[in-house]
């Protein structure tokens, strides 16, 4: 019998006072209002490193979120996700006090640009020594949109459209502008890097042109692991293509069962491995040694939970404006520029549950959010591997509540608990981050991976030699 996965995990967090549940910064125990401070991050780190975290995963948002109500004030008031960070500069202090845990960084592929995002990416894959990893967004604000000076939104599948190109271009760059041997270094040749063996990228797409070599030499990972997280139809489509990590939430066993085995499809479709795709769910996790004790727990950091910032997030998530409705009015399917699948697991696999506005500011297990888990450290452990075993998915990304107490009190009950029932790791696994997902892969990007095809010497027409 094979043996059961171990269940990775991601600490999600975010550049601002609070994340997904608003206002929790306000709470006596939270240390929200340090996110501005380095030993935040640095603290967090070693609290990671010290569980055997997987990744500090680090969401961000180009605009702000002014979907409830068309203001940001509902974000403004509850401090969520508003104000908010670049979350590229808090990697190389966190970096410097650990050792294994690796850093998930969201980048957007509709506002940044390709040539100079490489360039960044590649240094921070140089300073953690393989233990990035970039997650694609396309940006669902109309604010971004407004706020760089686009005149409209681009629709939700063209951007997806546009995201490939970006994708084939970035790819060019880090794996087919500089050969492995290329950076000589040669002290007694006074030669740092032969010209012969790195190659000017020449794209000339629908969307983006570019013309020069990439900046840096090749990173350990040349190409950061690529984590995407789309699950409308043409997001699991992008993923399958590109991802090697990607993440969703739902409450629902069966929506994420569904989901998976969509993304793994994907996956073979586009010529991989349907494990070649680590696949996260979100999750909300209070813990404590008895049930009582986590109800309680849950009921207190309720008190402190915004209504209308939840409100506000739900509005960004769903594309929808939920100040012009009732707090009993029902939540019907609409087609939207935002999150597609967040509509679609409040809706057509809400198990017939009708979920209402009113519903959606809780702090509580609501339709369209990630699972919640409250309980014991036996019962939360036990829905923890129930969701691996019947979802088929490889972990979680533990959503921010009352920090550092969530965290650590997952890191001290939750996972010595898993480790004995074997199913969390022990130790760290040597390597990239790349290495620490996929055993044996070499840290670099596997043959059956479309990125791979850019490497140099495989596509000649996607570089020329810098001319002497």
């Amino acid at each position: 019998m094979a043996q059961a996965k171990e269940i990775a995990i991601n600490a999600f967090s975010m550049a601002a006072p609070t994340q997904s549940w608003a206002g929790l910064w306000a709470h006596p125990k939270s240390n929200g209002l340090a996110y501005t401070d380095l030993e935040f991050w640095t603290d967090l780190a070693k609290l990671c490193e010290r569980g055997l975290i997987d990744c500090v995963f680090l969401a961000d948002i180009l605009g702000a979120n002014d979907a409830y109500g068309g203001t940001p004030d509902a974000a403004l008031r509850s401090g969520t996700m508003l104000p908010n960070n670049d979350p590229m500069m808090l990697i190389s202090a966190m970096a410097a006090v650990t050792k294994d845990l690796s850093f998930g960084i969201t980048g957007n592929t509709t506002y940044e640009t390709p040539y100079l995002l490489a360039r960044r990416f590649s240094t921070l894959d140089h300073l953690t020594k393989g233990r990035v990893a970039w997650n694609v967004v396309t940006g669902i604000l109309k604010s971004t949109a407004k706020a760089v000076g686009a005149e409209n939104q681009v629709g939700h599948d063209a951007r997806y459209d546009i995201a490939d190109e970006y994708m084939e271009l970035m790819y060019k760059l880090w794996e087919g502008s500089w050969e492995d041997d290329a950076a000589v270094r040669d002290k007694a040749a006074r030669v740092f890097a032969d010209p012969s063996k790195v190659h000017a990228i020449r794209h000339h797409g629908e969307h983006y042109r570019c013309e020069g070599i990439h900046l840096a030499e090749p990173s350990p990972q040349r190409t950061p692991l690529i984590y995407a997280a789309g699950a409308s139809t043409r997001g699991r489509a992008f993923a399958g293509r590109h991802a090697e990590a990607t993440f969703m939430s739902t409450n629902s066993i069966g929506f994420a069962k569904k989901t998976v085995r969509a993304y793994r499809e994907e996956a073979v479709k586009a010529g991989r491995q349907a494990d070649s795709l680590k696949v996260f769910n979100a999750a909300t996790v209070i813990v404590a040694k008895t049930s009582a004790e986590a109800r309680d727990l849950a009921a207190e950091i309720a008190r402190y939970s915004d209504e209308t910032g939840n409100l506000a997030m739900f509005s960004q998530w769903l594309g929808i404006d939920l100040s012009k409705y009732a707090p009993d009015d029902p939540i019907t399917y609409v087609e939207s520029n935002a999150i597609q699948s967040i509509m679609e697991a409040m809706t057509r696999e809400s198990g017939g549950r009708e979920w209402k506005v009113r519903d959606l500011g809780a702090f509580a297990k609501v339709g369209g959010r990630e699972a919640f888990f409250v309980g014991s450290v036996d019962e939360v452990c036990d829905e923890m591997i129930r969701w691996r075993d019947e979802a088929d998915i490889d972990g979680f990304n533990l959503v921010r509540t009352v920090e550092p107490g969530g965290l650590t009190a997952f890191v001290d009950l939750v996972v010595p608990e898993l480790q004995n029932r074997g199913a969390y790791k022990t130790a760290y696994r040597d390597g990239t981050m790349r290495e620490k997902f996929f055993p044996g892969s070499g840290g670099r990007l596997p043959v059956d991976h479309v990125g791979a095809t850019y490497r140099t010497g495989v596509q000649a027409e996607a570089a020329e030699s810098v001319p002497a």
